[in-house]
Parts: C-alpha cells; structure tokens; sequence
C-alpha cells in the first residue's frame, strides 16, 4: 500500500476505497460556496427557489460551469489532497469546470433517467452514446465524483450506489483489454451481476463530496422530498495512462485485486 497518512483521507479510508469502491468527505468546500453556485444555477435555469408552484419538471440539467465559485469548489486543499491519495500523487487534472448538473425537484413523475450504470470514460466522438467505451485501465477517468451544492437527504434523490459493484466491473471489463467495451456491452444484462450488493445513498449536507472509483455501479431515483437537489457529476481527468513504472494508485489496487492480478 502507498503511504496515506495526511490530511484529509487516512489509511484506512483508503482501503475503505479500494473495498466499497467511494468515500465520503464532508465540509470538503463552504456553505458560503454552496449558496453562491446555488444561487447561479438558479439564474441558469429561470426558476426561483420561492416559486415552488413553478418547478414542473422532475429534473433540469445544466451543462458545464466555469465561474470562479465552482472552480473553488473542485479545488479545495482537502480536496486534492485526496486525490492525490486515490488517484496518486499529481496523476491527475485540476478541474477548471463542474458539470453536468441533474437539478432534481419534487415530483410525482420519473425523471425517466434512474437506470443502473457505470460512467463511460472514453469513445465520446461517436454520436451514438450506447457505443461510448470504458476500459479495464479507465482511460479517461481518474475517479467519478459527487458534489453535493444543496443538503441531500433520503427523500431527495440521492444517488443510489451499488457497494463494491467496481471489483465486479473490472472483472468484466478485462476480457475486452485496452479497446474496451462499449455502454451497450457493459449494460447488456442490465448490471445483474452487481444486484445483490448492499445500497448506499449519497446523502449529506451541502459542501459534502463523495469520491467515487470510475467503474462504481449507480443510479438516479425520483426526488421524493421538499426542496430541490443541486449535485455536479464531473469526472476527475488523468493526466495520461497508468504508468506502470510508478506505484499502483488504490484506483488501479481496487483493478489488480478485483482481477487476481499481482500487485
């Protein structure tokens, strides 16, 4: 294992990682910014958080944002502290933008979007989406990452996450080496091959991030709650391919193990 005693994820966080496949940080940036990029995703969408009455739709997404707030937000100390830890040692890049944003709202009606699935990381020029590809190296995705801008509570549509789903994905993504597989491929059963791992929601008050490794297994759900749900969904980037001259990083331990691979 890498040396992992410093601020912000402690050793045995970091194997809670590589064994649940996400963490939770809260406070990992101000309420102070949460209100600020709340207050501009409001102005994107024409809605007001005082005109319930107007918020008809389950869900409006608002694409990428690159106002200081949000860069703030992706950037704080504790923040890259931990991605150093997960994603290894300046292996990966700085996000200088947030997105997409699914701007949930209380409502009777399915978002129509709560399927299963895991990110796909690369292949984006093909204009079918189905045939976006993921790999068993994650080319692309250094960690897929939940910012949460407004207090997320069970009723408010969390994320579901499937509790170690990533080791089952990267079993099955190994037979398809570094071409990948395509979203078709990978989805092709549905995800029932991680149906019976235990369910987490990210849930937390605002400010709070989960870090998430690429091949976790989620999914939307109806906002059941009273306030609208203000979450970002970036992806951290890599700087470049893993580096096998370098010391595995618990992205690429959670892949070895998960594979029977020697570390």
């Amino acid at each position: 294992m890498p040396k992992t005693e410093r601020i912000g994820v402690t050793s045995h966080r970091v194997l809670n990682f590589i064994d649940d496949g996400f963490i939770k940080i809260e406070n990992a940036f101000s309420t102070h910014l949460s209100e600020q990029c709340r207050d501009e995703l409001w102005a994107d969408i024409g809605l007001s958080p005082h005109e319930p009455e107007s918020w008809t739709q389950p869900v409006i997404r608002v694409g990428s944002k690159t106002s200081p707030p949000f860069i703030e937000a992706a950037n704080r100390p504790i923040l890259h502290e931990a991605y150093d830890q997960l994603a290894g040692d300046r292996r990966w890049i700085a996000p200088n933008a947030l997105g997409t944003f699914p701007v949930r709202f209380p409502s009777p009606e399915s978002p129509g979007d709560v399927g299963w699935h895991v990110d796909m990381s690369f292949g984006f020029d093909n204009p079918d989406f189905m045939q976006w590809r993921l790999n068993v190296k994650s080319s692309g995705r250094a960690l897929l990452m939940l910012f949460l801008f407004s207090g997320v509570g069970p009723e408010d549509a969390p994320t579901k996450i499937r509790k170690g789903s990533h080791a089952t994905i990267a079993r099955e993504l190994l037979p398809y080496g570094d071409a990948g597989a395509t979203l078709e491929q990978i989805s092709a059963n549905g995800y029932a091959s991680t149906e019976d791992c235990d369910v987490e929601l990210a849930i937390g008050a605002a400010g709070t991030v989960y870090l998430c490794h690429p091949f976790l297994v989620h999914a939307a759900q109806p906002h059941r709650g009273k306030r609208p749900r203000f979450m970002a969904q970036p992806p951290l980037l890599p700087t470049g391919e893993f580096d096998p001259a370098l010391p595995p990083s618990p992205v690429q331990i959670a892949i070895r193990r998960a594979c029977g691979l020697t570390l």
